[in-house]
């Protein structure tokens, strides 16, 4: 009578809940199958209508097809994500203003928790013998109102693609501009698309920037890019000593760009010598089997680069530094620049070989009619006509080489010094925005928010590289087009 029995059959909740996501997968499932079938409708309408009417179709049968289409999915699939999203929050607002006043007298933590707990035994992951009465009857409404919102978003889902089809149906006749209005349609969602990318754009700048301000209000921005002592180490305590940390980022800044430069010359060089290779001197058996083959490099994870280089490349520069007498780290800049430019490589060959091929064979048989050979051709028509892609390409494989992480983590290590010696070990501005986000320390702690400040200022760095490399794009390009 109290509702234990809940937890008398094991596995119940998760049971239901199991059984309330495969009807929410089937609800979509439906949709598509009712979109396509608003498809086939709307096209045998068109050809109906056109052999009815003896009159010419203004656009072609499928677009009235995808009419339909559009007018059944769209505004089924827009009100199921809508209610997906807000079914959770809608659900344990009502749940909440039923639970007894004694339970809004804590604190909100407190009473989040109590909210979790029932969320949890609704869904199965905790058992409900320990659960209080309240609790208990607090998961009955909750699971009574998530069946009610179940069966109201079929009945609101279906209705709607149902409707719009019919509507659209109606339309169709061989004088309706249904490609117009498809097009139109296609336009808008170009148009939302954009919108969102830009949003979410601005949004990231404005947080780094805002929580970049928040830092600075606290360590001044003289000392964080300046600064020549990296030691983010904070009292979590007012009596605590001996830890009121050091934020001069110039050691990240110099192990970042060493790293970054290592990884370049190495990338680069191979980079661009094989995609010349591939374009210009390859057999064609050679080029359909090499090409996919080095392409395969850039779909290995970064961790795997990382043990590369922590179990292989690392310990075999200290050997050969030794053998000549040079002190070299157990993890160096040098081991991990060169995985991380051994990383690179098929972005800078695949992109540069793209555009190598890009460019007109005209150019070429000119070059060859006036006596060039195929590597003066090469040098001096080829790349020069290509650079503007080339510098893309080398673009692309510097801003990844900034954000690289896992590979500095496991080659490079977290030793914040102020080097240019590849030899020792060095980290970069990433490695401590992911440690300096996983610690224990509060989020308004100079020591969280110094890592915001680290992003903030490579986001400007990035965009700097690719302004000037736009400006040397545009102008090779005004010289070869």
């Amino acid at each position: 009578g109290d509702g234990r029995a809940l937890g008398a059959v094991p596995g119940a909740g998760r049971c239901l809940a199991g059984i309330g996501r495969f009807m929410t997968t089937l609800l979509f499932f439906l949709l598509l199958v009712l979109s396509a079938v608003g498809y086939y409708m709307g096209r045998a309408a068109a050809v109906n209508a056109a052999a009815t009417t003896r009159e010419a179709l203004h656009s072609l049968s499928s677009f009235y097809g995808w009419y339909v289409l559009l007018w059944c999915g769209i505004p089924s699939i827009l009100i199921f994500t809508t209610w997906i999203a807000l079914e959770g929050p809608v659900v344990e607002l009502l749940v909440a203003r039923s639970l007894p006043e004694s339970m809004h007298q804590g604190s909100s933590a407190q009473f989040g928790l109590i909210l979790s707990e029932i969320r949890n035994i609704a869904a199965g992951v905790t058992p409900a013998s320990a659960a209080s009465a309240e609790v208990l009857k607090a998961v009955e409404h909750y699971k009574w109102l998530d069946v009610i919102a179940q069966a109201s978003m079929w009945v609101a889902t279906l209705a709607a693609g149902v409707a719009g089809l019919a509507f659209a149906r109606a339309r169709v006749a061989p004088a309706f501009r249904a490609r117009n209005e498809v097009e139109r349609v296609i336009e808008v969602f170009f148009m939302i698309a954009s919108i969102i990318a830009v949003l979410t754009t601005i949004g990231i700048v404005l947080s780094l920037v805002f929580e970049t301000i928040s830092f600075f209000l606290r360590v001044s921005p003289i000392e964080f890019l300046f600064g020549t002592q990296w030691s983010p180490m904070m009292a979590i305590r007012a009596d605590q000593v001996g830890a009121s940390g050091s934020f001069g980022a110039v050691p990240l800044f110099v192990g970042t760009m060493l790293i970054a430069t290592i990884a370049m010359f190495t990338a680069v060089p191979v980079g661009l010598m094989t995609a010349v290779y591939m374009t210009e001197y390859a057999p064609p058996k050679v080029r359909a089997w090499g090409k996919p083959a080095l392409e395969v490099l850039a779909g290995i994870p970064t961790v795997v680069y990382g043990f590369f280089a922590a179990l292989t490349v690392a310990p075999a520069i200290r050997e050969i530094g030794l053998a000549f007498g040079l002190n070299v780290a157990a993890q160096s800049a040098l081991a991990a620049g060169i995985v991380m430019g051994i990383m690179l490589i098929p972005f800078v060959s695949s992109l540069s070989d793209d555009v190598i091929n890009a460019v007109p064979q005209t150019m070429r048989d000119g070059s060859y009619a006036l006596g060039a050979t195929k590597s003066e051709t090469t040098i001096r028509v080829l790349l020069p006509a290509a650079l503007p892609g080339i510098m893309a390409s080398v673009i692309l494989a510097f801003s990844k080489a900034l954000g690289e992480t896992m590979i500095v983590v496991m080659a490079a290590g977290l030793a914040a010094n102020t080097t240019l010696n590849p030899f020792e070990s060095v980290t970069t501005v990433t490695v401590y925005i992911s440690a300096l986000l996983t610690g224990e320390a509060e989020f308004d702690s100079p020591k969280t928010l110094a890592s915001f400040a680290l992003g903030f200022v490579l986001f400007v760095v990035t965009l700097s590289l690719n302004v000037v490399a736009l400006k040397v794009v545009q102008r090779y390009r005004e010289q070869y087009e």
